[in-house]
Protein backbone atom coordinates (compact mmCIF):
# COMPACT_ATOMS: atom_id res chain seq x y z
CA UNK A 1 0.00 0.00 0.00
CA UNK A 2 2.39 2.74 -1.03
CA UNK A 3 -0.89 5.39 -1.26
CA UNK A 4 -0.88 5.63 2.93
CA UNK A 5 1.82 4.91 5.39
CA UNK A 6 2.00 1.77 7.07
CA UNK A 7 -0.93 1.24 9.01
CA UNK A 8 1.33 -1.61 11.34
CA UNK A 9 2.14 1.39 14.45
CA UNK A 10 -1.39 2.67 14.37
CA UNK A 11 -3.01 -0.93 14.75
CA UNK A 12 -0.01 -1.49 17.25
CA UNK A 13 -1.49 1.52 19.39
CA UNK A 14 -4.87 0.71 18.73
CA UNK A 15 -4.63 -3.19 19.73
CA UNK A 16 -2.47 -2.70 22.75
CA UNK A 17 -5.54 0.00 24.11
CA UNK A 18 -7.83 -2.64 23.41
CA UNK A 19 -5.73 -5.44 25.26
CA UNK A 20 -5.02 -2.80 28.39
CA UNK A 21 -8.84 -2.29 28.42
CA UNK A 22 -9.61 -6.14 28.41
CA UNK A 23 -11.71 -6.17 25.34
CA UNK A 24 -11.16 -9.26 23.16
CA UNK A 25 -11.33 -8.98 19.43
CA UNK A 26 -9.94 -12.22 18.61
CA UNK A 27 -12.66 -13.65 17.32
CA UNK A 28 -13.86 -10.31 15.16
CA UNK A 29 -13.11 -9.60 11.57
CA UNK A 30 -10.90 -5.89 11.86
CA UNK A 31 -13.15 -4.60 8.77
CA UNK A 32 -12.15 -1.33 7.64
CA UNK A 33 -9.77 1.53 8.71
CA UNK A 34 -10.03 4.77 8.22
CA UNK A 35 -7.45 7.59 6.97
CA UNK A 36 -8.11 11.38 8.16
CA UNK A 37 -6.98 14.13 6.04
CA UNK A 38 -6.93 17.91 6.24
CA UNK A 39 -7.38 19.35 3.17
CA UNK A 40 -10.32 18.86 0.50
CA UNK A 41 -6.87 19.02 -2.04
CA UNK A 42 -5.26 16.16 -0.06
CA UNK A 43 -8.63 14.54 -0.33
CA UNK A 44 -8.61 14.36 -3.91
CA UNK A 45 -4.65 13.44 -4.33
CA UNK A 46 -5.26 10.82 -2.19
CA UNK A 47 -8.60 9.26 -3.29
CA UNK A 48 -6.82 9.52 -6.99
CA UNK A 49 -3.69 7.44 -5.87
CA UNK A 50 -6.46 4.85 -3.76
CA UNK A 51 -7.91 4.67 -6.90
CA UNK A 52 -4.99 3.36 -8.50
CA UNK A 53 -4.18 0.56 -6.03
CA UNK A 54 -7.47 -0.27 -5.79
CA UNK A 55 -11.84 0.05 -6.67
CA UNK A 56 -13.82 2.75 -5.28
CA UNK A 57 -17.00 0.94 -3.56
CA UNK A 58 -18.51 4.19 -3.22
CA UNK A 59 -18.44 7.47 -2.25
CA UNK A 60 -21.09 9.03 -0.20
CA UNK A 61 -22.17 12.19 1.52
CA UNK A 62 -22.54 12.06 5.19
CA UNK A 63 -22.35 14.81 7.50
CA UNK A 64 -21.89 17.03 4.99
CA UNK A 65 -19.13 15.76 2.94
CA UNK A 66 -17.76 13.18 0.80
CA UNK A 67 -16.75 9.97 2.14
CA UNK A 68 -14.65 7.49 -0.23
CA UNK A 69 -14.34 3.83 0.58
CA UNK A 70 -11.51 1.75 -1.59
CA UNK A 71 -11.15 -1.93 -1.69
CA UNK A 72 -7.80 -2.32 -2.42
CA UNK A 73 -6.27 -4.68 -4.56
CA UNK A 74 -3.62 -6.22 -2.40
CA UNK A 75 -4.62 -6.26 1.35
CA UNK A 76 -2.56 -5.17 4.17
CA UNK A 77 -1.29 -8.15 6.76
CA UNK A 78 -1.08 -6.93 10.26
CA UNK A 79 -0.81 -9.94 12.94
CA UNK A 80 -2.22 -12.57 10.53
CA UNK A 81 -5.39 -10.32 10.23
CA UNK A 82 -5.51 -9.05 6.79
CA UNK A 83 -7.43 -5.60 5.72
CA UNK A 84 -8.87 -4.62 2.37
CA UNK A 85 -10.95 -1.61 2.86
CA UNK A 86 -10.31 2.16 2.97
CA UNK A 87 -12.23 4.51 4.26
CA UNK A 88 -10.97 8.33 3.47
CA UNK A 89 -13.30 10.91 4.95
CA UNK A 90 -12.74 14.82 3.89
CA UNK A 91 -12.88 17.38 6.06
CA UNK A 92 -16.04 18.23 7.61
CA UNK A 93 -16.74 22.01 6.51
CA UNK A 94 -16.64 23.93 9.56
CA UNK A 95 -14.40 21.73 11.23
CA UNK A 96 -11.29 22.69 13.37
CA UNK A 97 -8.96 22.00 10.63
CA UNK A 98 -10.47 24.01 8.43
CA UNK A 99 -10.99 27.26 10.74
CA UNK A 100 -7.61 26.49 11.53
CA UNK A 101 -8.06 26.78 15.52
CA UNK A 102 -6.86 23.39 16.00
CA UNK A 103 -5.68 20.93 13.78
CA UNK A 104 -6.75 17.48 12.82
CA UNK A 105 -3.32 16.27 11.67
CA UNK A 106 -3.33 13.70 8.98
CA UNK A 107 -3.44 9.98 9.94
CA UNK A 108 -5.32 7.00 10.80
CA UNK A 109 -8.41 8.14 12.64
CA UNK A 110 -10.24 4.95 13.68
CA UNK A 111 -10.57 1.35 13.09
CA UNK A 112 -13.71 -0.71 12.67
CA UNK A 113 -14.77 -4.53 14.09
CA UNK A 114 -17.36 -6.20 12.90
CA UNK A 115 -19.10 -8.36 15.76
CA UNK A 116 -21.39 -11.04 15.97
CA UNK A 117 -24.35 -9.45 18.48
CA UNK A 118 -25.84 -5.64 18.83
CA UNK A 119 -23.02 -3.18 19.12
CA UNK A 120 -24.88 -2.43 22.46
CA UNK A 121 -24.54 -5.69 23.65
CA UNK A 122 -21.58 -5.96 22.74
CA UNK A 123 -20.84 -2.83 24.74
CA UNK A 124 -22.78 -4.75 27.82
CA UNK A 125 -19.90 -7.68 28.39
CA UNK A 126 -17.54 -4.32 29.32
CA UNK A 127 -19.59 -2.19 31.96
CA UNK A 128 -16.47 -0.72 33.46
CA UNK A 129 -15.74 1.24 30.36
CA UNK A 130 -17.30 4.65 29.17
CA UNK A 131 -18.42 3.88 25.49
CA UNK A 132 -19.86 6.43 23.16
CA UNK A 133 -23.08 5.27 21.97
CA UNK A 134 -23.99 8.20 20.01
CA UNK A 135 -23.82 6.15 16.63
CA UNK A 136 -25.85 3.48 18.72
CA UNK A 137 -29.36 4.49 17.21
CA UNK A 138 -28.19 4.69 13.35
CA UNK A 139 -30.88 2.92 11.65
CA UNK A 140 -28.41 1.52 9.31
CA UNK A 141 -25.37 -0.49 11.07
CA UNK A 142 -25.36 1.37 14.62
CA UNK A 143 -22.11 1.34 16.48
CA UNK A 144 -20.61 1.90 19.52
CA UNK A 145 -17.29 3.39 19.80
CA UNK A 146 -14.23 3.69 22.58
CA UNK A 147 -11.86 6.41 22.20
CA UNK A 148 -8.39 6.24 22.90
CA UNK A 149 -5.92 8.89 22.90
CA UNK A 150 -4.87 9.70 18.86
CA UNK A 151 -7.29 6.84 18.15
CA UNK A 152 -10.48 5.12 18.62
CA UNK A 153 -12.21 2.21 17.03
CA UNK A 154 -16.10 1.34 16.28
CA UNK A 155 -18.11 -1.99 16.80
CA UNK A 156 -20.91 -2.76 14.07
CA UNK A 157 -22.82 -5.73 12.46
CA UNK A 158 -22.11 -5.21 8.99
CA UNK A 159 -19.06 -4.82 7.20
CA UNK A 160 -18.66 -1.74 5.51
CA UNK A 161 -18.13 -2.62 2.28
CA UNK A 162 -21.70 -5.30 2.76
CA UNK A 163 -23.66 -1.87 3.87
CA UNK A 164 -22.46 -0.16 0.57
CA UNK A 165 -23.31 -2.93 -1.65
CA UNK A 166 -26.55 -3.47 0.19
CA UNK A 167 -27.79 0.09 -0.15
CA UNK A 168 -26.75 -0.04 -3.84
CA UNK A 169 -29.17 -2.56 -4.25
CA UNK A 170 -26.38 -5.51 -5.21
CA UNK A 171 -24.86 -8.60 -3.71
CA UNK A 172 -22.11 -8.06 -0.79
CA UNK A 173 -18.75 -8.33 -1.96
CA UNK A 174 -17.14 -11.85 -0.67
Amino acid sequence: MNALPDPSRFLEQLFNALSDDGIDVSAFELDHLCYRVETMERYAELQGRLLEEGSLLGEHEIGGRPIATVRLHVPFTFQNRTVAVIELPAPKAGSPSRLRSKSYPEGYEHAEFVVNMEPTEFAAHYPALDWDHSGAHKTVNADVRRSYDGCSVKFHRLGLAEVIALEKGEEPFE
